[in-house]
């Protein structure tokens, strides 16, 4: 086994084929921090010499294998996928949140919202079956109240743009925020108000135990009647039945979801074939490589230089 002379930074995102463009990025962003990029199948690396991280949906129990291990690094948003190892070792774990995540979810979000104003849905349906039918929507985005669950830095992008163009904007939080321009409510006392006054819900929650199926049947009767919702959080978030139940019955329009229970989602599961969802492939806002080893480097160069890590995960809070 060969030992490396550099502290190793070991990388599981993206395969092998890209490891010439995560080993590029890094020396243009940290090349002070004298670093070793190497492969997650790498047979030759010392597991003495590792001491990052930076992964998507790593093997149960390899990285318990590197004892001089000092941070876990996510290729995404979510730490989820870090979380489900049985065998995580205690260190700290960083969050994949960067300017042009915040940018990209913001994006999407927005080009849901209005997919959902102008009854996409429906219009994907015309298509597939050759019908021109022409019809028209009831209200503008002016006229349309969107509401976005949870007001982290994605959150808050999402719901700034939909600001910008004209959206009635409000946000939801477990704690209070006060932001500028937008309305925040905050814990339980305030979600049935929240919830009452959006036409278009945006869930941007973290996965914790008090999120999980939190958009359920109780929660989406809460919604007025024709309400939409998009899901670019956890697929865990969402009942899956009883947003079924609710789109069937009418009482939710449609909805956009990007995020679901088990990825890739089955080939069987009925979202693909609803006619008022549109499926999206976790697609919402996965930054460029270089962008996610920019903010790596940032991260590891706060741990060396004693500062305090941006978007490091909080264990006690879940997220």
């Amino acid at each position: 086994m060969t030992v490396a002379s550099k502290p190793i930074l070991l990388v599981k995102s993206g395969g092998e084929a890209a490891l010439p463009e995560w080993r590029a990025s890094f020396a243009e962003f940290a090349p002070q921090l004298g670093l070793e990029v190497r492969g997650w199948h790498d047979a030759g690396v010392d597991p003495l010499a590792v001491e990052y991280a930076l992964v998507w949906q790593p093997d149960a129990g390899r990285l318990a294998q590197y004892p001089n291990l000092k941070a876990v690094i996510s290729s995404a948003a979510g730490v989820d996928h870090i979380l489900a190892d049985p065998q995580l070792p205690d260190v700290p774990i960083v969050r994949m949140v960067t300017p042009e995540t915040q940018q990209r979810m913001a994006e999407f979000t927005v080009m849901s919202s209005l997919m959902l104003l102008k009854d996409m849905p429906r219009i994907i349906g015309q298509q597939a079956r050759a019908e021109w039918v022409e019809f028209s929507t009831p209200r503008t985005a002016l006229e349309t109240r969107v509401g976005v669950l949870g007001l982290g830095a994605l959150g808050l992008a999402c719901a700034r743009m939909h600001a910008q163009l004209g959206f009635d904007t409000a946000g939801w939080a477990r704690s209070p925020r006060n932001e500028p321009g937008l309305a925040c409510h905050a814990g339980a006392a305030q979600l049935p108000a929240f919830l009452a006054r959006t036409d278009i819900l945006i869930c941007l929650l973290p996965e914790t135990d008090d999120t999980r199926h939190l958009i359920d049947a109780a929660l989406l009767r809460q919604l007025p009647r024709g309400a939409a919702v998009v899901n670019v959080g956890r697929g865990t978030h969402v009942k899956s039945a009883d947003l079924l139940a609710a789109l069937d019955e009418g009482h939710i329009s449609s909805a956009v979801l990007d995020v679901f229970d088990t990825e890739p989602l089955p080939a069987d599961a009925p979202f693909w074939r609803h006619p008022r969802i549109i499926v999206t492939p976790h697609a919402a806002a996965t930054p460029s490589r270089r962008e996610r080893a920019r903010q790596a480097a940032v991260a590891i160069s706060a741990m060396i230089g004693g500062v305090p890590v941006p978007h490091l995960y909080d264990r006690a809070r879940g997220y």
